[in-house]
C-alpha cells in the first residue's frame, strides 16, 4: 500500500553539547582514614605554601564557578569534623582544605537532548505574534548522569525560532533547610509506598502539622536513642528520610537567568540522574498559572517518578509521585483540569498508552488503556512525547514508537476534548522518522521529544536526534489534522 508523508521542516540549527558548561561539587572520599589522610597533608604545609596554593585555585577556578569561595567554606565544613577542634585555622588553610574536596563536574559533556517546551511566563516586550518559550533539556555528563537544565527565547510571528545560547556559568540553586513539609501528605505517601507501619506513626506522629527536615530529624534522633536495637524502628528511619530527602525545595539567586540554571542531582533517589522532563503550562481552575515538570529519577538501581513544580522558574518544588499506577517512565500531565479531575498519560505496563486520573496530582490510582501499539513502526512499544495539546479537534497527543531494530520514531493521536480516553484519531505512519544524518549518536537510530507547542498555526517540535543533539522541526496544523482525519480509529 503507498504511503502518504506528510511534510515536516526542519530546521538547521542544532544544540550541541558544551564541555566548558562545568559546575562545582563535593569530592566525597567516603573513607574517615583518607579524609584524614588528605586533610593531614595540607595541615602540614607552611603558611606561605597555603597562600600560593589558594591562590593558584583562585587564578585557575575563579572565574569559572559564581561564589567559588563559598563554595569552598562549604566542602571544608563537611569535612571539619575531621579536625581537632583546638586547631586553630587560617581562612586561607579553612578554604584551601575546601578545595581538596571539590571538583568540577562538565553536566553536557556527553550530550544534551530530549527537550520539552512551553510558553515564558514572562511575556513582556514582545512585538505582535511573538511569544517567549522556556525549554528544558536533558544534559547528560560523566557517569551518564543526567540533569535538567533549561534555554529561553522567541518564536517568531515570522516562523523564526531564535533560542538563546548559555554561557558557562552555571548555577544548581539552593535546597532551602526551611521547605515545609504537610503531615497528611506526607504520611499519605508513605502508605502509598507500602511502608506504613506502627513505626512510622510514632515518628509521623510527634511531628507538627508542617514541618521541616530539621524536624524530622529531631523526631527521628529521639526515636532511635529509644529504640536502639529495634530493626523496625530502623527501617522506618530509613524510609521517612528516603522520602523527606526526594521531596525539597530548590531556589536560585535572582541574577541567574533560566539557561543558566541546573537542577541537578539532589536527593539519593535521583543519583544516577533525573530523566526526560516532560514540562506543561498548568492553568488552575481560578486562572492561576503553574509550570509541572514530570520526570524520572533514577538512583542506579530503581525509577522513581518524580515532579517539580514552581510558577516563576526561580524557586523549584521537587515532588514524588505515587500511586498504584505512578511507575514506569513518560508520565505527561495535561495542561488543565476535565471534570475536575488531573489528568496524566503514561505507559505502566511498558509498551502501551494508559489514561490517568486523580484528585491529587502526586497520587495516580485510577488508569484506563487508552492506545496499544499498532502499527509496524510502533510495535515494540508506544509512549508519550510530552504532554496533550488542546485544539479545537481534540487533544492533540504527540507519541514515540519503538519498531524493528530499536528505531524510534514519532507520530501522534487525537483525543476528545470531553472525553480523553476516546481516540478519534491516530497517524498510521510516523510523521518524524530519523533521517540518515539524525541516526547516529549515542544511542542510535532515535528521533524523540519530550513536548512540543502551537504557534502561529504550527506545531513546533524541539526534538533529539539519537540522544546526542537537538533540533527543531515544524509542521502544519492543518495539514497535521487532516493527515490524522484520514485514518480508521482503533484501539
Amino acid at each position: 500500500m503507498r504511503v502518504v508523508e506528510i511534510k515536516v521542516n526542519r530546521g538547521s540549527d542544532v544544540f550541541r553539547s558544551n564541555h566548558k558548561r562545568v559546575i562545582s561539587m563535593y569530592m566525597d572520599l567516603v573513607h574517615g582514614d583518607r579524609i584524614r589522610s588528605v586533610i593531614g597533608r595540607v595541615m602540614s604545609l607552611p603558611e606561605e605554601e597555603i597562600d600560593d596554593g589558594l591562590g593558584r585555585v583562585m587564578d585557575r577556578f575563579g572565574s569559572r564557578h559564581n561564589c567559588i569561595k563559598t563554595v569552598l567554606r562549604e566542602h571544608f565544613e563537611k569535612v571539619s569534623q575531621y579536625i581537632d577542634p583546638g586547631e586553630a585555622l587560617t581562612e586561607n588553610r579553612e578554604l584551601l582544605i575546601g578545595a581538596h574536596f571539590t571538583k568540577e563536574y562538565s553536566i553536557e559533556s556527553a550530550a544534551l537532548f530530549n527537550p520539552s517546551i512551553v510558553l515564558h511566563p514572562d511575556q513582556s516586550g514582545l512585538v505582535n505574534g511573538d511569544v517567549k518559550v522556556l525549554m528544558s533539556l536533558r544534559a547528560t555528563g560523566e557517569g551518564h548522569i543526567s540533569s535538567i537544565v533549561f534555554r529561553q527565547g522567541v518564536l517568531g510571528n515570522d516562523g523564526e525560532i531564535n533560542i538563546e545560547q548559555a554561557d558557562n556559568s552555571p548555577s544548581t540553586g539552593k535546597i532551602n533547610p526551611e521547605h515545609l513539609y504537610g503531615k497528611k501528605l506526607f504520611l499519605l505517601k508513605l502508605i502509598e509506598m507500602g511502608c506504613h507501619s506502627h513505626e512510622i506513626d510514632c515518628i509521623v506522629g510527634q511531628l507538627d502539622d508542617h514541618f521541616t527536615m530539621a524536624d524530622l530529624e529531631r523526631s527521628v534522633e529521639d526515636l532511635l536513642a529509644l529504640h536502639q536495637e529495634c530493626p523496625a524502628m530502623k527501617s522506618a528511619v530509613r524510609h521517612v528520610r528516603h522520602l523527606a530527602q526526594a521531596n525539597y525545595e530548590l531556589s536560585f539567586d535572582d541574577d541567574v537567568t533560566p539557561g543558566n540554571m541546573v537542577i541537578f542531582p539532589m536527593a539519593e533517589s535521583e543519583s544516577g540522574g533525573m530523566e526526560d522532563v516532560r514540562m506543561v503550562r498548568f492553568a488552575e481552575d481560578d486562572g492561576r498559572v503553574t509550570y509541572y515538570g514530570t520526570y524520572t529519577a533514577y538512583d542506579g538501581f530503581n525509577i522513581l517518578p518524580q515532579m517539580f513544580e514552581t510558577t516563576d522558574f526561580r524557586s523549584f518544588r521537587i515532588m514524588t509521585l505515587t500511586g498504584k499506577y505512578a511507575r514506569n517512565k513518560g508520565m505527561a500531565l495535561f495542561p488543565r483540569k476535565i471534570d475536575g479531575q488531573y489528568m496524566m498519560v503514561s505507559r505502566i505496563d511498558g509498551e502501551s498508552l494508559y489514561l490517568m486520573r486523580s484528585d491529587n496530582p502526586h497520587i495516580w490510582n485510577e488508569s484506563e488503556l487508552l492506545q496499544k501499539p499498532v502499527g509496524p513502526w510502533e510495535s515494540v512499544q508506544i509512549g508519550n512525547c510530552g504532554s496533550p495539546i488542546e485544539t479545537e479537534s481534540g487533544w492533540l497527543l504527540l507519541t514515540h514508537g519503538v519498531g524493528p531494530m530499536r528505531q524510534y520514531c514519532i507520530g501522534a493521536l487525537l483525543l476528545d476534548l470531553e472525553n480523553p480516553g476516546r481516540v478519534i484519531g491516530r497517524t498510521r505512519e510516523p510523521i518524524l522518522v530519523p533521517t540518515e544524518a539524525e541516526r547516529e549518536g549515542y544511542v542510535p537510530n532515535v528521533v524523540y521529544t519530550c513536548g512540543a507547542l502551537i504557534h502561529q498555526e504550527k506545531l513546533v517540535m524541539p526534538y533529539a536526534m539519537s540522544d546526542s543533539l537537538t533540533g527543531f522541526a515544524t509542521f502544519d496544523m492543518q495539514e497535521l489534522l487532516a493527515y490524522m482525519d484520514m485514518q480508521t480509529v482503533t484501539t
